[in-house]
């Protein structure tokens, strides 16, 4: 079992769930509920450990604070494939173990979705990013996450140095969240000449048509079979030459083993934790501005809350462009002016207004 490290923000508990006689494994972590009942995704992978749920659920309660939501942070996991033929039985199990934990609304994360969180309503009534005939606003089919990246680049170039339109981007994980961000960007102007996915990764230095590459991927699985352009391997997508990257996969995939060669000014941070603290410092010390991920990726946490107080499409995607460009430029603005890691400006934002609202709380 991993070691519970505690600070003074959380984390609250820390929670795992193991039946005998199945398979059935997963840990759950409330953070910090000062600013509100906990939201956060419930992931599901074969290798997701506790100290990885705790360092999301932290990354949670940062995210939900910096976008100004009334809501804490969690986040669990399933040990699990998101292909297990038993994955509606886990996730059922799941949800009727947490169904009086009501400081903890569950929502999509890696390994689940709208048909997961359908499943997680129907056995305890509480969860974001439900189909839309259950009431939901659909992440993934809407872009959130994506649309929030795209926003949250226009702010952040000129501080790197760069204009969007035109920039050069590379995306790391072609998913939900990739492909989104690939369209939003695109819409600015800025062209997608890399792309990348379990397989392997697609290049053309003249630029890939989005649309296409979309369609691609959901017909044979992988950017691999784009038509026009150089197949490379996964491990290439982060010494590619461009000005943008977008780490939009798995966590620490960002390390010492790949941080030297990376060759982009900006990384907008698509994935959660995607880069290990000793990679984001050494980014920033050759001068490489990386957007932290609870500010850069928060729009899908952002649409969640706004489902679950019942706002509409419209209501939700103002929230994330008026949030995440706010804070995007509040961070950066902290970060140039008090010559601090991107990072560290944020936690400092993000961690202020969490322990203001701490002072209200009985901790007795």
């Amino acid at each position: 079992m991993d070691e519970i490290r505690a600070d003074d923000l959380g984390p609250l508990k820390v929670l795992h769930f193991h039946f005998p006689r199945t398979d059935f494994r997963a840990v759950l972590v409330i953070d910090n509920t000062s600013l509100g009942p906990a939201i956060g995704g419930l992931r599901i992978t074969p290798s997701v450990t506790t100290e990885e749920v705790m360092r999301l659920a932290r990354a949670m309660t940062l995210k939900n604070s910096a976008a100004g939501l009334h809501h804490g942070g969690g986040k669990a996991g399933i040990v699990a494939s998101p292909g297990n033929p038993q994955i509606e039985r886990f996730i059922r199990l799941f949800a009727r173990q947490i169904r009086d934990l009501t400081d903890y609304i569950p929502g999509p994360d890696m390994g689940s979705n709208e048909q997961s969180m359908a499943w997680v309503y129907d056995e305890i009534e509480r969860a974001v990013g439900l189909p839309e005939e259950m009431g939901g606003l659909p992440l993934d089919k809407l872009g959130a996450t994506g649309f929030g990246l795209a926003e949250c680049a226009e702010v952040a170039c000129p501080y790197a140095g760069l204009q969007l339109k035109g920039a050069r981007v590379v995306i790391q994980g072609f998913g939900s969240v990739g492909k989104a961000a690939a369209r939003f960007l695109s819409a600015k102007g800025a062209v997608i000449v890399a792309a990348s996915d379990t397989k392997g990764t697609i290049y053309n230095r003249d630029g890939l048509e989005v649309k296409e590459l979309i369609d691609t991927k959901e017909a044979s699985q992988s950017v691999i079979h784009y038509k026009e352009g150089t197949v490379l391997g996964v491990r290439e997508t982060f010494s590619l030459e461009a000005d943008i990257l977008v780490p939009a996969a798995s966590a620490d995939v960002i390390n010492e083993g790949n941080v030297d060669g990376i060759r982009a000014k900006l990384i907008l941070q698509g994935a959660n934790i995607p880069a290990t603290k000793a990679a984001e410092e050494a980014l920033h010390g050759k001068g490489v501005l990386c957007v932290p991920d609870f500010i850069a990726n928060a729009g899908g946490v952002i649409m969640g809350a706004m489902e679950y107080g019942r706002k509409v499409e419209r209501e939700a995607f103002e929230a994330i462009s008026t949030r995440i460009k706010a804070n995007t430029r509040l961070v950066l603005e902290k970060s140039t002016g008090e010559k601090l890691p991107p990072r560290q400006a944020a936690i400092e934002f993000a961690g202020e207004r969490v322990r203001q609202a701490m002072k209200y709380r009985d901790t007795l």
